[in-house]
């Protein structure tokens, strides 16, 4: 088994090695995917790219639980790129409801209408193109790319750093921030071949989600515990900087939410007098219908009224 010299104290791992590791790694990994992937609507072939492209704007910092009935009833309304581009963003804000981040909502309609706009309705296949849209990031394009269109990209959220950092880098997490050395090894690791790359991609991202889990990984169930650094080396604790937690209540980000779910339910604007009712703190309050305001997740009214955007939305 290689392992890194964080793990072990050894000589510095070479790209040869990474690729040697990635080939005894890539059959155990793929063959656990095809018996206990979930079926997921997105990864039905029927979703297409554009239903591949919502699922993975969703599923950012969103467990799929939490994604699965709001994506459904978005992909049921707007089962194309040319049919969210033609409503207001205003209405993705809405259809985006509790999911947090709404931000998302107006990117993933700017991409929508550039989609429309630059290549006539249909999500590009090129990882280039798809970087280019609006509200679309590296880890986006590449998503999209493999898992759409079967292409051989890194894929490097969250799940796959971790089991990327402990079966090869003998360390329990990954930074806090991707690095250079991760997606340096991602590419290491990557099969040649195409159609297994994309499964590669897919089957690593499971396995973080559902095996090597950030609080209690279960590696009697794991494919490749009997290679993992982390494992071989009596799983040490982590030893890098704090761990980043979230919190929620009491901050912006809350109050934002409950400002956006009255403005969700409105049918028409909405005075200030009701979204004052929302937060008792008003400071706080007026900084966050500021900052929904500056965002372009809302729009104020002369009145002292508001409602949600009908302009064109984000475009990053």
């Amino acid at each position: 088994m290689t392992s890194t010299p964080a793990a072990t104290g050894a000589a510095p791992v070479t790209a040869a090695d990474e690729a040697a590791e990635g080939a005894r790694l890539h059959g155990p990994v793929t063959d656990w995917f095809d018996e206990h992937a979930r079926d997921l609507p997105w990864r039905r072939p029927e979703a297409g790219a554009w239903g591949v492209m919502v699922s993975e704007f969703m599923l950012q910092q969103t467990p799929v639980s939490r994604v699965l009935p709001v994506y459904e009833q978005w992909m049921a309304r707007w089962p194309r790129p040319a049919d969210l581009a033609a409503e207001p963003p205003g209405e993705a804000v809405r259809a985006w409801g509790r999911l947090g981040y709404p931000r998302r909502a107006l990117r993933l309609h700017a991409a929508a209408s550039a989609i429309q706009e630059r290549h006539g309705g249909d999500v590009p296949r090129e990882h280039a193109q798809l970087l280019a849209l609006p509200g679309v990031g590296e880890y986006t394009a590449a998503a999209v790319a493999s898992f759409a269109y079967g292409q051989r990209h890194a894929v490097l959220d969250t799940n796959v750093r971790r089991v990327f950092a402990r079966a090869v880098g003998g360390r329990q997490y990954p930074p806090n921030a991707t690095t250079a050395a991760e997606r340096k090894l991602a590419r290491a690791l990557l099969p040649e071949d195409e159609p297994l790359a994309a499964k590669w991609a897919a089957a690593t991202m499971e396995l973080g989600a559902l095996v090597c889990t950030a609080r209690s990984p279960e590696c009697v169930r794991c494919p490749i515990s009997s290679q993992c650094t982390w494992r071989l080396a009596g799983s040490p604790a982590h030893d890098g900087p704090p761990r980043r937690g979230q919190t929620y209540a009491g901050t912006d980000r809350q109050v934002r939410g409950k400002l956006l779910a009255v403005l969700r339910e409105a049918v028409g604007p909405v005075p200030q007098a009701v979204l004052d009712a929302v937060w008792d703190e008003p400071v706080q309050r007026a900084r966050a219908l500021d900052g929904l305001v500056a965002d372009g997740l809302v729009e104020p009214l002369a009145g002292g009224q508001y409602r949600l955007p009908l302009g064109r939305g984000a475009s990053s």
